[in-house]
C-alpha cells in the first residue's frame, strides 16, 4: 500500500426510503473541517436507488463532491450489496479518510468495509481531528503529521482513548449521531457529480427482502429537541414524571430520561440520553433527579445551558451544570412550572 496514493476525505451518506438521515449531514459537516486541515475536498458517498437527487442536499451542506452508486440492488439496505458498494468505491477512489455513521446500518456496514480493503476501523468516535501521532513525541519514534485522531470512550466511559491509523488507508471511522455539527446550508451550492457502479451480482450471500414492516412510533425525537426536560432515578416513579411533562409542556420541550429509567422499565428507550442512548445538544438541558454518571454526561454535555436539580449537592451533575438547584425535586419542580406558566401568561 501506498499512502500516497490516498487523497481526500469521505462520508458514507446514509439515505433511508431515499431521504438523507441526519447524520450523513452532520458528516459532511465534520468532513469538511478535517478537509481544510488537509487542504482537500470532502466527498460524500450516495449509495442507493434512485437517489441522485439528493446530492444537491449534500453539496448545500459542503459536499464538495458527490460519488453516486445507484442500482436496484440498492434499493433497500442489505450487507452484501452496501459493503461492495462502499469497498468498491474506496479501491477505485483511494480516500484518505472515510467516515461512516454509527447508526444501525453504519455499524454494520463499517467493520465489514474495513475487512474488506483491509485497513482499521475506530468505532463509536465522539471527537475526530486532524493532528501528529505519537501525540507526544517517543525518543526514537518518528511522529507522523496530518494523521486523523479519533477519540471515543472506553472500558464503560471511565477513560477516553485516542487512536490513529498510520500505517493503513483509508483512516476509518465510526460516528456516534448528535455528536458533530452540521454545516451552515448554501441554498443553490452545487458539487460535482460522479456515477459510478461496480456492478452487482447476487449471490448466496445477498439476503432476500420478502417484507418491510414500519414501526409507527408518537414518541418524540429526542435529537431536534431545543429543549429537553430529563429525569433520573431520582425522580421516583413513572407516575412522579407527570411533573417533568407539565414543565416541559409549558417550555414548549420534550421529556428524556437516563438509562435508570429505561432499565426500570419507566421510559422507552427512544428517550434514552447518554453513552448507551442518544446524544443530544439542545439549548436548554434540565437534568432532574440525575446523579451525572460520565455515561450520562457523554450525551448531553454540548447543551447550550444545563439546569440541574438534584437533592445531594455533592452529585457529579453540578460540575457540569451551569445552573444547579440543591433541593427536592418533588417541591421545585412544581413551583418552576407554576412559575413560569404565569410569566408567560403575563408577556
Amino acid at each position: 500500500m501506498n499512502i500516497q496514493d490516498y487523497k481526500g476525505v469521505f462520508v458514507f451518506a446514509q439515505q433511508v426510503d431515499n431521504e438523507l438521515s441526519g447524520i450523513a449531514l452532520e458528516l459532511v459537516g465534520k468532513g469538511k473541517d478535517l478537509a481544510k486541515d488537509l487542504g482537500t475536498e470532502v466527498t460524500a458517498v450516495l449509495v442507493g436507488s434512485g437517489v441522485k437527487g439528493l446530492a444537491d442536499t449534500l453539496a448545500e451542506y459542503g459536499a464538495d463532491k458527490v460519488i453516486v452508486v445507484d442500482d436496484p440492488e440498492l434499493a433497500e439496505y442489505r450487507t452484501e450489496p452496501y459493503a461492495h458498494a462502499l469497498a468498491s468505491v474506496i479501491n477505485e477512489f483511494k480516500p484518505e479518510i472515510f467516515l461512516v455513521g454509527a447508526t444501525a446500518i453504519g455499524r454494520d456496514l463499517g467493520p465489514r468495509v474495513s475487512a474488506r480493503i483491509h485497513t482499521g476501523l475506530t468505532a463509536d468516535c465522539t471527537q475526530l481531528e486532524i493532528g501528529d501521532f505519537p501525540i507526544n513525541p517517543v525518543p526514537g519514534k518518528e511522529q507522523l503529521h496530518n494523521q486523523l485522531l479519533m477519540t471515543r470512550p472506553a472500558f464503560g466511559g471511565n477513560t477516553i482513548a485516542t487512536i490513529a491509523c498510520p500505517a493503513f488507508r483509508p483512516q476509518m471511522a465510526t460516528v456516534r449521531p448528535g455528536v458533530m455539527q452540521k454545516a451552515d446550508r448554501e441554498v443553490g451550492k452545487k458539487a460535482v457529480v460522479v456515477e459510478y457502479n461496480p456492478g452487482f451480482t447476487p449471490d448466496n450471500k445477498y439476503v432476500e427482502i420478502l417484507k418491510v414492516v414500519k414501526a409507527v412510533s408518537d414518541v418524540a425525537d429526542i435529537m431536534d429537541a431545543k429543549i429537553l426536560v430529563s429525569g433520573g432515578r431520582g425522580v421516583g416513579s413513572p407516575e412522579n414524571f407527570k411533573i417533568l411533562e407539565d414543565l416541559a409542556e409549558v417550555l414548549g420541550g420534550t421529556v428524556s430520561c437516563s438509562r435508570a429509567v429505561v432499565d426500570a422499565g419507566w421510559k422507552p428507550k427512544d428517550l434514552q440520553v447518554g453513552q448507551t442512548g442518544k446524544t443530544v445538544r439542545p439549548n436548554v438541558y434540565f437534568a432532574i433527579g440525575i446523579s451525572g454518571a460520565i455515561q450520562h454526561v457523554a450525551g448531553m454535555e454540548e447543551s447550550d445551558i444545563i439546569i440541574a436539580i438534584n437533592k445531594d449537592e455533592t452529585a457529579p451533575i453540578f460540575e457540569v451544570a451551569d445552573y444547579g438547584i440543591v433541593g427536592d425535586l418533588n417541591k421545585i419542580v412544581p413551583a418552576l412550572t407554576e412559575k413560569l406558566k404565569a410569566e408567560l401568561a403575563g408577556k
